[in-house]
């Protein structure tokens, strides 16, 4: 069996970071660490090929040679998903579709014009899919029986050779899935559980090793959507992980996705130092404690939002944070508070979005039974570009201007500048010394000559990137690097506030005119 994996296309996002990934020479940000999973699941006496749609287009001698093609989604990708199922059967070849797009809307996948659903976790469904084609059955639907849930111990090393090694900025690798929190809003607890279940040290360690095999060289973006959702078997792992980095010569930074109660354990951000993570993405969400309460995260009011960003910086963890406008029962200015917040934490990248209402979701089936999707039909678009899928309660013009403006200021040259310098003076500087040395490479030489062009000679900040840079070399040498990296992730940034302003703009420009022909209803 000859099988073509197909990875869709990202459209331009918070994460895409084009402007970036061009100043290094690389296609994208992450591999499609789904599909060279499903590859490693597959029988091995199979042949593979992968496609990433994100790096280049499939070649007709690539559709000529398999007899099955494989995609797997996210939302996000679901115009280019589409259209490459119908790019395969006009070949006439069997298509077979899984992951986190077609798992949450089985519906849209079943008239997408798959011959084969591959739902939930492919460690149970993908044994299915191989016996029904061994079979000859032409068509079919596997899913997980009763929510079951895999145990990953069990899951096979990925399948890194497949990818096109210098196309990604970082490499992607998962030690856990599920998340014990019940936040209203999101989906990860639907799609795999409250239980975050783990592999373990030794199987890790072997991913890693396979990648040094391999002569991988980026960064790992360690993909959990919640890091240290089992603290024990995490603790297990750091412990042997920081063993491994100092063994291999600290071949890889990690960055990941943690709950901010990593603040309350300083143990475990000493590990994570030690096992050479350099960053940590937050959901934050709001600084609105009323907000976090009524969507259920409970864990964010705990204890000060600002003193566990502080601690988590501090510790020598980058924070990256996230968050959300249009929770119901929002009062007017929730945008201000939000910046306020960040330029109080200094956090560099601040994902700010407006809140979606994502399939099957807590937050989902309570708006529906209150009749306030827009269109309990149709999936929701996770990008920072789309209005609300709902109708909130407070008006959706006051909540998108908000949120348009918040974006702006964010992404402000001379804000983003001043609260970088701020947090890279106070930041923790890397333990391992080897851990910021690198190859000068003519990339390296060819980004850092753009950067210094751009931030440094053309932009109207040039005197304030130069003193800051001056500054932090004095004060924090240890950082330099990475302050620079940040200064580089600005350059996406600085474009893409533009799209997000003019996107929204129209959308809600359209959104009024339609309302006045059909005015939605209010909510008490």
């Amino acid at each position: 069996m000859r099988v073509l994996l197909v990875y869709p296309i990202f459209p331009q996002s918070f994460w895409s970071f084009e402007k970036t990934l061009d100043l290094v020479n690389r296609k994208a940000l992450l591999p499609p660490l789904g599909l060279i999973t499903v590859a490693a699941i597959l029988p091995q006496e199979w042949e593979f090929k992968l496609v990433d749609r994100n790096v280049r287009a499939v070649t007709e001698a690539e559709w000529d040679w398999a007899d099955l093609v494989i995609l797997s989604a996210m939302i996000v990708q679901k115009k280019d998903f589409l259209d490459q199922i119908q790019e395969a059967k006009k070949r006439g070849k069997p298509v077979a579709v899984g992951g986190p797009y077609p798992t949450a809307l089985p519906h849209e996948a079943r008239t997408s014009g798959a011959d084969y659903l591959v739902l939930d976790e492919g460690e149970i469904t993908l044994p299915m899919l191989v016996e029904a084609l061994e079979r000859g059955e032409t068509h079919g639907i596997f899913r997980a029986e009763n929510g079951e849930k895999p145990d990953v111990t069990t899951t096979p090393i990925p399948r890194f050779e497949l990818l096109e090694k210098e196309a990604y900025d970082m490499m992607a690798l998962q030690f856990s899935r599920g998340c014990p929190f019940q936040c209203e809003f999101c989906d990860i607890i639907v799609l795999y559980g409250r239980k975050s279940r783990t592999k373990t040290p030794a199987q890790f360690l072997a991913e890693l090793d396979r990648l040094v095999e391999l002569g991988f060289t980026q960064g790992i973006f360690l993909v959990d959507d919640n890091f240290i959702g089992n603290k024990r078997n995490v603790k297990l792992l750091l412990r042997e992980m920081k063993e491994w980095m100092a063994k291999n010569d600290y071949p890889f930074r990690m960055l990941t996705e943690a709950s901010v109660d990593l603040a309350q354990d300083q143990e475990l951000m000493d590990l994570m130092v030690e096992a050479n993570f350099y960053s940590v993405f937050l959901g934050i969400e709001t600084p609105d404690e009323a907000s976090l309460e009524l969507t259920k995260k409970y864990q964010n009011t705990r204890d000060s939002l600002v003193d566990s960003v502080d601690k988590i910086t501090r510790a020598g963890l980058r924070v990256m944070a996230g968050f959300i406008i249009g929770f119901d029962g929002e009062k007017t200015g929730a945008g201000d508070r939000i910046i306020r917040f960040v330029e109080t934490t200094s956090i560099p990248v601040a994902m700010f979005s407006m809140l979606q209402a994502l399939p099957n979701t807590a937050l989902w089936h309570r708006l529906n039974k209150e009749g306030r999707l827009i269109d309990p039909h149709e999936s929701a678009n996770i990008n920072q570009t789309t209005l609300m899928n709902f109708v909130p309660t407070r008006p959706i013009e006051e909540i998108a201007r908000e949120y348009v403006d918040g974006f702006w200021k964010l992404y402000d040259p001379q804000a983003f500048l001043d609260r970088t310098h701020r947090y890279y003076l106070k930041i923790g500087a890397p333990r391992n010394s080897k851990s910021t040395r690198k190859r000068l490479e003519w990339k390296t030489i060819r980004a850092l000559s753009i950067l210094l062009w751009r931030q440094g000679v053309v932009r109207k900040t040039r005197w304030t990137f130069w003193i800051y840079l001056f500054d932090i070399m004095r004060k924090n040498p240890g950082v330099v690097e990475l302050y620079l990296i940040m200064c580089a992730h600005f350059e996406h940034f600085y474009d893409y506030r533009k799209v997000v302003r003019q996107q929204i703009e129209f959308q809600l420009a359209e959104f009024m005119k339609k309302r006045k022909s059909a005015p939605l209803k209010k909510v008490a």
